[in-house]
């Protein structure tokens, strides 16, 4: 599994020099070292241990929260797009435009399949499932790391995003995802979660989802303030309705 890590490193550090070729400009260096960030997080999560609570939470920080963030702002999209022939990434635009895109990538969208996802594994028979089915762990991790990658981006994304909500909206989303974290956290230190774990298990794993979950979702709230990019009082007037 750590060859989808390196895979994904070596694939975008090819396009990011290749942008700095003559004549094809260049591209930010902070870009290439977040999302170098973001797979060297999800390299960490896929060697740590996970059979227990402890390394699954750990995990679920690590692929589901914080690699997320780093890949989300090195704008690999921003950069295939630059990659790409114009006629390609004209028809990728087409593409995006598509109402289901627009559902698929909205903050509601991500927040549902996160903390959703989460609820579902904890509250269900699912977690006890995946300690005895090999096969089904993989699975969870690639919801993690797809999940966490919507709902990043559709809070904070860099990247090209037609239809994507305002700020006020994606900071209410924002504030939901805070409150379900804190509230599965609350749930697991009572011992109220599907998990054979002992009770100093439970009580560890919840107070790094509390703690670890709200650093993550600081990090990412500043994220949307520092890719926030306000519309220019000129824009706005042009919208304003014209008086009769």
């Amino acid at each position: 599994m750590l060859l989808v890590p390196l895979v994904m490193f070596w694939g975008y550090l090819a396009a990011a020099l290749r942008r700095r070729d003559p004549g094809r400009g260049g591209w930010s260096s902070w870009r290439t070292a977040s999302f170098g960030t973001g797979t060297a997080l999800l390299a960490v999560a896929l060697l740590l241990p996970a059979h227990d609570l402890v390394g699954h939470v750990w995990q679920h920080l690590l692929v589901g929260m914080l690699a997320p963030l780093g890949l989300v702002l090195g704008a690999p999209g921003t950069l295939a797009l630059r990659t790409v022939r114009p006629r390609v990434g004209r028809a990728a635009l087409r593409l995006l435009r598509r109402p289901a895109p627009a559902v698929a990538t909205h903050p509601v969208t991500g927040l549902l399949l996160t903390a959703g996802g989460l609820y579902l594994l904890h509250l269900t028979p699912l977690y006890r499932a995946a300690l005895t089915r090999p096969g089904l762990h993989p699975l969870l991790l690639l919801h993690f790391l797809v999940s966490g990658y919507v709902f990043t981006w559709a809070i904070a994304g860099p990247d090209p995003g037609p239809h994507r909500p305002g700020v006020p909206l994606r900071l209410v989303v924002l504030g939901l995802s805070v409150a379900a974290h804190a509230t599965l956290a609350q749930l697991m230190y009572a011992g109220l979660v599907d998990a054979a774990a002992p009770t100093t298990q439970l009580r560890t794993a919840a107070t790094l989802m509390y703690y670890v979950g709200d650093l993550a979702e600081i990090l990412l709230a500043l994220a949307l303030l520092a890719t926030w990019r306000p519309t220019p009082r000129r824009d706005r007037a042009a919208r304003a309705p014209v008086p009769a």
